[in-house]
């Protein structure tokens, strides 16, 4: 008979406190008090060495209820950034197995829910609202279904919706930065998917920081992309924040997924294997010049309707877009 063999619990490299996690690719594990040290002095060292921003400058973050970007604010704040939020409502209510979930509304509670507590603490944060059909007419899962007439997935129109409305909330309201939530296994799968499909125009773009390409853009970053999904997980609950657990009950099947899960399955036989592989591509580009021709051949102009940049000579695809929903939407609408 096999005996099974007992592990004694890990302990925290710098205290004999219990290992709240195991790091593996970092040969680290720490308690949660170190731990939480740990994603800091991470963050603020990556903000620095990548140029992100500095604490003059306003940073406006993205937060959907999830635990990336609500994490994200977090330790900004704990920092001492001055980081506003910002939530875009998109009207997702259930769909397929999922029609018992009010996705959106749920996810703005997450949101809301992190403000009062910090309200309740004496310190009052700022959060923006933008709800999707209160403001362009429609939800984006109906908005999807005058487009698309129900042949395709509300993907496309939600990411361009987003763009737009980031985009115009930072410049209405001055900020010079624009923080998402993006970790490293978001980034590693978005690049191994563009890599894939050899897309030069997508790879080109894609970094932790995306200079402003037109006056009144704010400049892009991403905070997080060091660090892995699991990471963030804990970081939430050993700080107590509570988040939305489901994804977007669109995202089922989407390829994105698929590629994440084939590189955790690399990572488990080679920890680490994600980070080499994005941090050797940002390495490439920087010193070899990596699709430095595709950055510069992309000519932009103003859309004459909104004001925001567009690669179209004329309206951009945001406002087309919106405008023809609504016409559409004013057909099928009774008369009054």
């Amino acid at each position: 008979m096999t005996r099974k063999r007992h592990h004694p619990p890990l302990k925290c490299r710098h205290c004999a406190q219990k290992a709240v996690i195991n790091m593996r690719q970092h040969k680290l594990a720490l308690c949660s008090t170190h731990f939480v040290e740990w994603v800091h002095k991470q963050t603020e060292r990556f903000i620095g060495k990548y140029k992100m921003f500095t604490r003059d400058e306003r940073v406006l973050v993205a937060v959907s209820g999830g635990k990336d970007s609500l994490a994200l604010w977090d330790i900004l704040l704990a920092l001492g950034y001055q980081a506003d939020g910002l939530y875009i409502g998109l009207g997702i209510v259930g769909c397929a197995d999922y029609d018992h979930l009010d996705y959106s509304g749920e996810s703005h509670q997450f949101v809301q829910d992190f403000v009062d507590y910090h309200a309740a603490q004496g310190r009052d944060l700022t959060l923006h609202v933008v709800d999707v059909a209160e403001t362009y007419g429609a939800s984006i899962p109906v908005a999807a279904q005058v487009t698309n007439r129900g042949r395709e997935k509300p993907c496309s129109l939600c990411g361009l919706s987003k763009r737009h409305i980031m985009n115009r909330v930072a410049r209405d309201h001055g900020y010079d930065v624009l923080a998402t939530g993006h970790n490293l296994d978001d980034e590693a799968a978005v690049l191994f998917g563009n890599t894939m499909q050899w897309a030069v125009e997508y790879l080109a773009r894609q970094g932790p920081v995306l200079p402003p390409s037109h006056p009144g853009l704010a400049r892009k970053v991403k905070p997080l992309f060091r660090f892995y999904e699991r990471e963030m997980a804990a970081y939430a609950i050993v700080r107590g924040i509570a988040y939305i657990y489901e994804e977007c009950p669109y995202a089922s099947g989407a390829t994105t997924t698929r590629y994440k899960e084939l590189l955790n399955e690399m990572e488990i036989g080679s920890p680490g294997v994600k980070t080499q592989f994005y941090l050797r591509f940002l390495q490439a580009r920087e010193n070899y010049g990596l699709f430095a021709t595709a950055r510069e051949t992309l000519m932009l102009n103003t859309c004459p309707t909104c004001g925001q940049p567009t690669t179209l000579d004329g309206v951009c695809s945001f406002c087309q877009t919106w405008a023809r929903i609504n016409t559409r939407l004013a057909k099928c609408s009774p008369a009054d």
